[in-house]
Formats: C-alpha cells, structure tokens, sequence
C-alpha cells in the first residue's frame, strides 16, 4: 500500500482524499496545508476542509507558513512513497520534489498545456471554454509544466459559474486517479511530456477584473459573468449603485424573446426586460442577465431583482476596459 502525504488547503481535494482512504491502494498518513487564517466578517480563525478532514481521521498535520529545511527534514520523516499535491499555495523546493521515492503529483485543472497557473477553473470558465478537465502530472520547478500522467475532461455550459465546474472537477480527480495510482504503484504508468508551445497562462485574479467592456460580444461577456461568480464578480453601477452580477447568457440570434430589439441601440444600453433577465445591448447580440444583487443585499433573478430596483430601457451601463485573463506567457508577479 502507498503511503501518500497529501498537500493541500481548498475543499476541491476532498473527494480525492476519500477516494484514497478507501481505495486500499493507498493510505494517506499526513497532511500540509496552509497556516489557520482568520476569515469571515467577524475575522474569526478558522480551520480549512482539508485540515479538519485530517484531523476527523487522527492524522498527522502540518502548517507551515513556507517550505524549508525543516519542512523538508519533517517530510522526510513521514517516508512517503508519493506526494500528491492539489491547491495547496506554496512553491515547493526541490528538494521537497526529490523527497519521495515516486516524487510528487500534482493534481492541476485544466487540461495542460493550458490555462497553467493560479486561476485555471475560473479562467477557463471565464473564456468560454465548453470543455476543461483535471491533469495529473509530475511536478517540476516550471511553472505547471511536468509531465502528465492523465487528463478526466468535463463539459462547461453557457450557464455554468466557476463554482458549478469547480464541483464537476473535484469529482473528476477519482476516476484519473483510479486509472493512473495503480500503474504509478508498479511503475509502468507513462508520463507525456506537455508541447510547451501550446501553453496558455492564467494568473491570480483581482477586484479589478470585475469590469465589462459592452463594446465586446454577448458570449464574451455572459462568460466572463459566469466564469467570475463568485470572486473576484462582475459588477456595474445601476443608479449609483455598484451591482453585482451573478449569472448572464447571450441570446440566441433565433430567440424567441416578444421583446423587439433596436439594433441601433449603443453598447450597454439597457433595452428593457423579459421574464427571465435584464437585456442589454452590446458590440455583438443582446446580453441577458439574470443574477442581480444590490449592495447589502443577495442575489436575485432579474425579475425579483427589478421590482426593487428598476432599470428603465435607455440606461447606459458603463464600459471599462477588461484586463487579460490568459497570456502566451506567466504573467508578472502582482501584489495586492
């Protein structure tokens, strides 16, 4: 049986995690993940899924604020066969990579050589991708770039927010792993090196790429609304008002919406209503949106949302430029 250290901090490893404890293939004996953070509005310590899913199981954990010499000497002592890596938010060293007999998988999701780096389930939401997946691969020092041992693809819809394709891929992590841990184990699993060539980037998003450019197509915006919910959000300002926006779809060229269309209408002009979102005009087709949330407030369907809160036809919603979310190249390291 495999004995695994699992490194980790985000929920989205949980089912992997429990398909290992009751795979028989594997026993995961410690945990790192990151330091306990305060959070919330009332800034209160709390502790993350993949800490209490350790301690729930009697298990070693260990949170480090950085990787170093002891970190590395504290690894060492859990003699590890593999480290399994997944949304964890520290760089590992190599001599950290060096440490396991079988070295260390990295569970990553995208399907690479795309969408590498910090963002890659909202970014490739955002960009309207129909298709993303889970990369099982050996972790090297580059950036997201070690060989691949799987991929498990999942679809995305046009309706789909980042968190509904996040669930999809946390549930995808079991049958790569099913597939791929047995031959990792007897040593015939074979690793794909990725076409660097082929590589996209993503990095970490910010508040400020919660803006909408009108000038740009229905489908790009209605996936970026999707792709953004729930951080950092879209939002535009309604009255005064910064409004948040939770989900949108581009119409159909064949829609049979009643409402009729002024095609001479500039871009983020509000062109009125219908029963199931607030229409709006942009460079290419008519945007739909149908999440609305006030500030202090929750997200409602457009309908719920406009009794409230009335957008009258003729409104102009303001554009802003939208920052780049993928490049051919990492993006610059970024603060704040």
């Amino acid at each position: 049986m495999l004995n695994i250290v699992f490194m980790g901090s985000d929920a989205i490893a949980l089912p992997a995690l429990d398909w290992l404890a009751g795979s028989g293939l594997a026993q995961v004996t410690a945990v790192f993940t990151q330091p306990d953070r305060a959070a919330g509005r009332g800034q209160k310590v709390q502790v993350n899924a993949i800490k209490h899913w350790a301690q729930v199981r009697g298990l070693r954990v260990l949170q480090p604020a950085r990787l170093g010499a002891v970190e590395q000497q504290e690894l060492v002592s859990c003699q590890p066969d593999l480290v399994l890596v997944m949304a964890y938010g520290h760089i590992l060293r190599q001599e950290i990579i060096d440490t396991p007999r079988l070295g260390v998988l990295n569970l990553h999701t995208s399907v690479l050589p795309r969408f590498r780096g910090a963002s890659p389930i909202q970014t490739a939401t955002a960009c309207g991708e129909t298709e993303t997946g889970v990369t099982l691969m050996r972790l090297v020092l580059a950036l997201d770039a070690g060989p691949v041992a799987g991929v498990e693809r999942v679809p995305v819809g046009p309706l789909d927010t980042a968190l509904e394709v996040e669930a999809r891929l946390a549930q995808a992590c079991v049958p790569l792993l099913a597939r791929c841990l047995p031959a990792i184990a007897a040593g015939t699993q074979r690793f794909t090196p990725q076409d660097d060539s082929a590589a996209t980037f993503c990095r970490r998003l910010m508040k400020a790429d919660g803006v909408l450019d009108f000038s740009a197509p229905a489908t790009v915006l209605a996936a970026r609304i999707n792709g953004l919910n729930p951080w950092p959000g879209c939002s535009v300002e309604l009255n005064g008002q910064p409004v948040k926006l939770g989900l949108a779809e581009a119409i159909p060229g064949d829609s049979s919406s009643t409402l009729i269309v002024d095609k001479g209408s500039p871009a983020g002009a509000v062109l009125g209503s219908d029963a199931d979102g607030l229409l709006v005009a942009t460079g290419r087709g008519t945007l739909r949106l149908r999440l609305l949330q006030r500030p202090g407030g929750r997200l409602l369907p457009a309908a719920e949302f406009l009794r409230g809160f009335p957008v009258p036809a003729g409104t102009i919603l303001p554009s802003h430029p939208m920052p780049a979310l993928v490049a051919s190249a990492p993006f610059p390291h970024r603060k704040g």
